[in-house]
C-alpha cells in the first residue's frame, strides 16, 4: 500500500519543484541583467569624455590637489578594482554624492522620481482608457472612417516630434487659451504647502483635502501627461488593432456569430479576452518607456523628474547622478518586464 501511494505523492510534488525552479530562473535572470547594467553604466561612465575630478577641484587647481582627488575617488586604481568597489556600493543603495549639491545621489533621486511616476502613471492611464477601445473599435470598423481616423491619430503620435507638441501645447493651451497652468508642478504660492507624505502632489494634496493645491496641481499636470498619453495611444491602439483583427479572423469568432451571440458579446468577451495577455506585455512596455523616456518632456514644461535630473546631471558633468539615475531607471525597465511576465504566466493557462 506504502508503494501505492509513492507515483502520488511524486506528482503532487511536481508542481511545486516545477514552481520552486521558475523562480529560482526568474532570480537569476534578473542577477544576470542587473549585473550587466551595473556594468554597461560603470564602463559609459569611464569611457564618456568628462574628468569627475576636474569637475570637482576646476580647471585652476594645482595638480597636488588634482592627484589628491584622483587617488581619493579611487581612479588610479584597476578598472576592474573600481567596478567591485561601484558594484559593493550600488548594492548597498549608495550612488556617491552628487557634486552639484553634495548630497547623497540615493536622496536626490528619491525626491525627483515620485514626480516623473506621477507623470507617467497618469499618461499611461489615458493611454489605456483611449488606446484600448479606440483600436477595439477600429478593428470591427476595418475599413471604414473610423478605422482611417484611428490610424491616421496613431500614425501622428508615432511620427511628430514630441518636443514640438509639447511647445505647440504650451504656447495654445497656456499662452493663448489660459486653459492649463504652465511649467513645473505648481505655481510658486502652493509650494511647500501640502505635506509630502508620498512625493505624488495629487496625492498628497488629496489626503490634505487641499483641493486648491490639488486643482492647481491638475492644472499644471494634465497637459504633460496628455501629452504621454497620446503618445502612449498611438502604440497601444496600433497594436490593439492589430491584435483584434487577427481574433475576429478566427473561426471561433465565426462560429460564435452563427451561434447567435451579439456582436457585443463576441468582440468583448471572446475576442477581447484572448488578446488580454498580449495587451498586458505592450501596456508594460508602454509605461515603462514613458518613466525612462520622458526627458524631453520634462524638460519643455520644466518637470521636476528624474529625467530633467539625469539631464541636467550630465550636462554639469556629474557622473555620480547620472549613473544613479541610469541604474534606476534600468531597474524600473526590468522590474516591468518581470511583472508584466507574471500576469502572462497568470492570464495564460498554456505558460502555467
Amino acid at each position: 500500500m506504502a508503494l501505492a501511494e509513492r507515483p502520488s505523492e511524486g506528482r503532487r510534488s511536481a508542481p511545486l519543484i516545477h514552481w520552486i525552479k521558475s523562480i529560482l530562473k526568474t532570480l537569476g535572470t534578473i542577477a544576470i541583467t542587473m549585473l550587466g547594467l551595473l556594468f554597461v553604466t560603470f564602463i559609459i561612465g569611464r569611457v564618456m569624455p568628462i574628468d569627475p575630478v576636474l569637475a570637482i577641484v576646476g580647471e585652476r587647481a594645482s595638480q597636488s590637489t588634482y592627484d589628491a582627488v584622483y587617488q581619493q575617488l579611487g581612479l588610479d586604481k584597476p578598472l576592474l578594482v573600481q567596478f567591485g568597489y561601484y558594484l559593493w556600493d550600488v548594492l548597498h543603495g549608495d550612488f556617491g554624492n552628487s557634486l552639484l549639491n553634495a548630497r547623497p545621489v540615493s536622496e536626490d533621486i528619491a525626491r525627483v522620481f515620485p514626480a516623473t511616476l506621477e507623470l507617467a502613471t497618469l499618461g499611461v492611464m489615458i493611454g489605456i482608457f483611449l488606446g484600448v477601445p479606440l483600436g477595439v473599435i477600429a478593428a470591427v470598423k476595418r475599413g471604414s472612417w473610423i478605422d482611417q481616423i484611428a490610424r491616421v491619430v496613431a500614425l501622428v503620435g508615432y511620427s511628430m516630434p514630441i518636443f514640438w507638441l509639447g511647445l505647440m501645447g504650451l504656447l495654445v493651451f497656456y499662452g493663448i487659451l489660459g486653459w492649463v497652468g504652465g511649467p513645473g508642478r505648481l505655481d510658486i504660492f502652493y509650494e511647500d504647502i501640502v505635506p509630502a507624505r508620498t512625493g505624488l502632489i495629487l496625492v498628497d494634496s488629496a489626503i490634505a483635502q487641499d483641493w486648491d493645491v490639488f486643482r492647481n496641481a491638475l492644472s499644471h499636470i494634465i497637459l504633460p501627461a496628455a501629452l504621454l498619453g497620446y503618445y502612449s495611444l498611438a502604440y497601444i491602439s496600433r497594436m490593439t488593432r492589430s491584435f483584434m483583427l487577427e481574433q475576429l479572423s478566427a473561426e471561433y469568432v465565426i462560429t460564435a456569430r452563427v451561434k447567435g451571440l451579439s456582436e457585443r458579446q463576441v468582440i468583448w468577451r471572446h475576442a477581447f479576452k484572448n488578446i488580454r495577455v498580449q495587451l498586458i506585455t505592450v501596456i508594460a512596455l508602454s509605461y515603462a518607456n514613458l518613466l525612462e523616456g520622458s526627458v524631453l518632456t520634462e524638460i519643455i514644461f520644466s518637470w521636476p523628474g528624474i529625467g530633467s535630473y539625469i539631464t541636467t546631471a550630465l550636462l554639469s558633468a556629474d557622473m555620480n547622478a547620472v549613473l544613479g539615475g541610469t541604474v534606476v531607471v534600468g531597474l524600473i525597465f526590468i522590474c516591468l518586464n518581470i511583472f508584466s511576465d507574471l500576469l502572462y504566466r497568470f492570464f495564460d493557462p498554456r505558460s502555467k
